[in-house]
């Protein structure tokens, strides 16, 4: 369907082991923004996913399915997900969460800031954002790696990390997914850093971000592992080529 200044709008919702949560969090997008396509991608779970996202899909052609064979991480999913939203001439491409951490009733608040950016990050660390249910620890976690990101990069986004986003076709096209090498929760910050680098806009509308109710989280410590080992040899990479540009410009 048609959003009346964006275009063609779908959002990407990977699915593993969600049967619990994808029958709802697919019925929210759809009563919220009726305009918004959705589109799931699972990464053949065991526990039936795949199964209920068909039943919704026979029911609602708003509502399509990717399977895939195999758990391939997140980033992999969602570049599978963009490229056949991308083949299908969608003019916008979303991302969100399946179990129901990013709330379809403000996917509002995306589509009215993408008006004016090329990117936009639904995101918890900005003022009138927020995160329920969660503790200390792991929100410590969360603005710690994001301030990491922004020191190491040089980005001034806030959340970088978040996975509640819409990207415009155009800004897609324009960072290169088929180099993406990202395919866990890194992924979002990849895609953050490139859109950064190409010189297009990123802006970030305050949400409220509620901890999962059902079923079992897929961040583990070596996830986290990665992503911190990978924005810090992007982070040295940048530095280097700062460095050099500053010896060139000086003449040395």
């Amino acid at each position: 369907m048609t959003h009346p200044e964006l275009g063609r709008v779908i959002v990407v919702v990977p699915t593993y082991n969600e049967a619990l949560n994808v029958r709802d969090i697919v019925g929210r997008v759809r009563r919220a923004q009726p305009g918004v396509d959705v589109l799931v991608v699972d990464d053949g779970s065991p526990d039936g996913t795949g199964a209920i996202a068909d039943e919704l899909a026979a029911a609602d052609p708003s509502v399509t399915v990717l399977h895939r064979t195999a758990k391939a991480g997140l980033g992999a999913a969602y570049l599978h997900g963009f490229a056949v939203a991308l083949d299908r001439g969608y003019d916008v491409v979303g991302e969100m969460d399946a179990d129901g951490s990013h709330q379809p009733e403000q996917l509002g608040r995306l589509l009215d800031g993408l008006l004016t950016a090329d990117l936009v990050i639904g995101s918890r660390w900005v003022p009138g954002g927020s995160v329920v249910n969660w503790p200390w620890s792991r929100m410590t976690l969360s603005r710690g790696g994001n301030l990491y990101v922004r020191l190491l990069l040089g980005m001034r986004v806030k959340d970088a990390t978040a996975g509640f986003r819409l990207f415009r076709r155009t800004t897609l096209e324009k960072i290169d997914l088929s180099s993406v090498q990202s395919t866990g929760y890194v992924f979002q910050t990849d895609l953050t850093w490139r859109t950064v680098q190409a010189g297009l806009h990123v802006s970030e509308v305050p949400i409220e971000f509620v901890e999962r109710v059902r079923g079992d989280s897929k961040m583990t410590g070596s996830v986290a592992t990665e992503s911190l080992r990978r924005i810090t040899r992007w982070g040295l990479r940048e530095r280097r080529r700062q460095f050099r540009r500053w010896r060139e410009e000086r003449g040395a």
